[in-house]
C-alpha cells in the first residue's frame, strides 16, 4: 500500500517497484527481471509523461506587458478504460528462466497500471549434478488492484507578459526531501499571441497562440531499510521530461470564456534500480550492483477543449485533453492584467 500513496501523494510514477517482488522477480535473473519490469513499468510511465506535460495554457490571449498569473494546476490522467495499457502478454518463450505454474506458456497479466492478480509463475534449474532447485512467486499487479484508475501530478504556474503578444512561463513543485524519498519539478514554456500583430486586435473576438512548454521531474526513492531484499544503498532514481507543441485558440470575452488547443507531445522517461541487491532465494543466488535501467519514449499529438473563469483577480479553468492517454486538467488562478 505504500507504494501507492507515494504514487499518488507524491506524483512520481515510477517508485512502485521497490515495494513489491523485486526480491522475486532479480531471483528469475538479471536479464528476465529487466524484462519482466520494463512490460510492467513502462505504462505507467508513459502516463506520467502525458501528465506532467499538460497545463501550460488556460487562454490563447498572451498578457500583456507587466500582465501576470500565478496558478495552482492539477492533472488527473485515467487509464480505466486502457485494457491495453493494463496488461501485456506474457510469453515464456521470450524468457530465460521464467515460467508459469500451471503449465501455460503464454497468458496476460498486469502491468503496473492493471488489476490482474494471482498469477503465479517459478523458475528452477540444476545448481548441482542431480540438485533442482525451484522457487515460486506470485508476479505484482498493479494500480487497479488498488481501485486507481488515475495518474496524478501537480505544481505551481506563473506567467508573465512580455512585448509585441510573448508571455513566458515556469512551473515548479516545492522540493520534497524526506529521509527515503525526493522528488521535485521544474519547467519553462513560452506562448506567442499572433492576433497582437494585427490590426483589429482590441475587436477580433478571438486569439490565435503558439505555446512551447518543457517539464522535468525527478523522483529517488531509497528503500534500503525496508527489508525488501537484503543489500545496500538500494533506491530507485526516476527521470521524466517533456515536451509540449501546441496551436491554441480561445474567445476574448470579459468574463466566461473558451479555449482549445492541438498539439504534440514528445518526452522520455529513465528509471534506475541503483544499489546491491543480494538474491537468497531461487537457482540463480547471486549479488547484483546497480542492477538496470528503463528507459521509455513517449510521444503523440493530443487535442483539448476547455473553459475560464474570471472574477477580477481570481480565475478558474478547466479543461480535457484526449490523446493516448486523456487526462483531466484544473486551475485555480490569482492574477492582473
Amino acid at each position: 500500500m505504500k507504494r501507492i500513496i507515494l504514487l499518488v501523494t507524491l506524483c512520481n510514477f515510477s517508485l512502485a517497484m521497490a515495494q513489491s517482488n523485486l526480491n522475486d522477480i532479480l531471483a528469475a535473473g538479471l536479464n528476465d527481471a529487466e524484462r519482466f519490469t520494463t512490460a510492467w513499468l513502462n505504462p505507467v510511465t508513459e502516463a506520467g509523461v502525458y501528465s506532467i506535460s499538460n497545463g501550460w495554457y488556460n487562454s490563447a490571449d498572451a498578457k500583456p506587458l507587466g500582465g501576470f498569473e500565478i496558478s495552482i494546476v492539477g492533472n488527473l490522467t485515467g487509464f480505466k478504460n486502457k485494457d491495453d495499457k493494463k496488461a501485456f502478454t506474457l510469453n515464456t518463450a521470450d524468457y530465460e528462466n521464467l515460467q508459469f505454474d500451471d503449465g501455460s506458456t503464454s497468458k496476460l497479466v498486469s502491468t503496473a497500471l492493471g488489476d490482474i492478480e494471482g498469477v503465479r509463475v517459478y523458475v528452477e534449474a540444476e545448481i548441482a549434478p542431480g540438485i533442482t532447485e525451484r522457487v515460486d512467486f506470485e508476479l505484482p499487479s498493479g494500480l487497479a488492484s488498488e481501485d486507481l484508475n488515475f495518474v496524478p501530478s501537480g505544481y505551481i504556474q506563473a506567467s508573465v507578459g512580455l512585448i509585441k503578444g510573448t508571455e513566458v512561463k515556469a512551473r515548479f513543485l516545492p522540493k520534497i526531501n524526506t529521509d527515503d524519498v525526493k522528488i521535485g519539478l521544474f519547467g519553462l514554456g513560452i506562448q506567442h499571441d499572433f492576433t497582437k500583430h494585427l490590426p483589429a486586435d482590441k475587436v477580433l473576438p478571438v486569439a490565435i497562440s503558439a505555446v512551447i512548454g518543457y517539464t522535468n521531474l525527478t523522483g529517488e526513492y531509497d528503500f534500503t531499510d525496508t527489508d525488501v531484499i537484503d543489500g545496500e544503498n538500494q533506491r530507485i532514481d526516476a527521470k521524466f521530461s517533456s515536451w509540449n507543441f501546441s496551436a491554441v485558440a480561445s474567445t476574448r470575452l470579459p468574463v466566461i470564456n473558451f479555449y482549445g488547443g492541438l498539439g504534440y507531445i514528445t518526452g522520455k522517461s529513465d528509471t534506475d534500480i541503483l544499489g546491491t541487491y543480494q538474491v537468497q532465494s531461487g537457482p540463480f543466488q547471486t549479488t547484483y550492483e546497480d542492477p538496470f535501467k528503463i528507459s521509455n519514449k513517449v510521444s503523440g499529438v493530443v487535442a483539448n477543449v476547455g473553459t475560464k473563469l474570471k472574477l477580477g483577480f481570481f480565475r478558474l479553468n478547466a479543461d480535457y485533453n484526449i490523446g493516448e492517454f486523456n487526462t483531466f486538467t484544473f486551475g485555480v488562478n490569482f492574477g492582473f492584467r
